[in-house]
């Protein structure tokens, strides 16, 4: 198996593996039910011992479960070995999306997340959704000073809440989703992360796990897996949309590996500043992801995938109109409110 590297993520001093592991997946919620504890306790295990030790959570992922799991797996010696990020900022309340950035939220939010994870600082502590609170970055300072918690990043912002948010204290990662199949962030946050010196965490690289099986892993998907109800996943732009699949996995054949494990090389080929943290609850799919450390992609390549799945080709927002909440699509900053989930 492909020995994991390490990198720098961002310029304030932090450095994780070379691939991350998303857990959102592992516990009850977005993606449908939540996975037997013992065996996503041995997954996360089974990562550390192959070089991931960046694991990325959230408190909403749950709610509050996926943080417990984490804690759980970190017993024993293993929170030594890992950079344990989480995120703070979203709340579900009676089937509303609320968005909180208030001081005393913030300081709330990180020392339930601390007492959750059974730890007594976290490394990396998202504001997982964006609010207009002026007073969230220095309420996030004093944290850091206070020790229990090391670096800022921030979760789906606009260019200019960076800037104001990086001139309060610094911001070492910006989390985004990034794949074959969305790249809208390349326009103005990647090359604003870039100038400022701030690591980019790209989520959901595979697609969704779309660029794992195509259109057959909407089949699979269960009633309550939110990712039915988004566009690309609807069956007329599906239909469209697994031609793209068809041709990677056609490409993937020819360098002899996966359709996913290309679809990740190409994350992973975006430059030394970008560190991809795929999600998934089976052994086998995580060594898959490994494995993408070894596909190595040429210019001609990384053009052909790129034409492959061109913005004007995909079918479908990342987002519908209900959940675009979530999203806030790199614009600025909406106010703080709440909104239907």
């Amino acid at each position: 198996m492909e020995k994991m590297g390490r990198m720098k993520l961002g310029s304030q001093g932090l450095e994780v593996s070379a691939q991350g592991l998303g857990c959102m997946s592992m516990s009850n919620g977005y993606y449908g039910p939540g996975k037997p504890e013992p065996n996503m306790i041995k997954l996360i295990h089974h990562a550390i011992h192959h070089g991931i030790t960046f694991l990325d959570t959230s408190d909403v992922y749950g709610p509050y479960a996926n943080e417990i799991l984490l804690g759980k797996a970190m017993k024993g010696g293993m929170r030594e070995r890992v950079e344990l990020c989480t995120k703070f900022g979203v709340s579900l309340v009676s089937g509303n999306i609320e968005v909180h950035g208030d001081p005393a939220y913030v300081r709330a939010a990180c020392e339930a997340s601390l007492r959750r994870l059974d730890t007594n600082c976290i490394d990396l502590y998202y504001q997982h959704r964006i609010d207009t609170c002026p007073h969230r970055n220095h309420e996030l300072k004093k944290l850091v000073e206070e020790g229990k918690i090391k670096y800022v990043g921030l979760s789906e912002a606009s260019a200019s809440t960076i800037r104001r948010a990086h001139a309060v204290h610094p911001i070492t990662a910006v989390q985004l989703e990034w794949s074959l199949w969305t790249r809208d962030a390349e326009e103005e946050i990647i090359p604003t992360c870039r100038e400022l010196g701030i690591g980019i965490v790209a989520y959901s690289p595979l697609g969704r796990g779309f660029f794992s099986s195509g259109a057959k892993m909407a089949e699979n998907l269960t009633e309550n897996d939110v990712r039915k109800n988004l566009p690309r996943f609807q069956p007329k732009n599906l239909k469209h949309n697994k031609n793209i699949f068809e041709q990677v996995n056609e490409m993937a054949e020819r360098k002899g590996c996966t359709p996913s494990q290309l679809a990740l090389a190409w994350v992973h080929h975006q430059g030394n500043d970008v560190c991809p943290i795929p999600g998934t609850t089976k052994i086998e799919n995580l060594n898959n992801n490994i494995g993408a450390l070894s596909v190595k992609l040429s210019v001609e390549d990384m053009a052909q995938l790129e034409s492959i799945a061109s913005t004007d080709v995909v079918k479908g927002d990342r987002y519908g109109s209900v959940s675009m909440n979530f999203a806030w699509n790199y614009t600025d900053t909406p106010p703080l409110s709440s909104w239907k989930a």
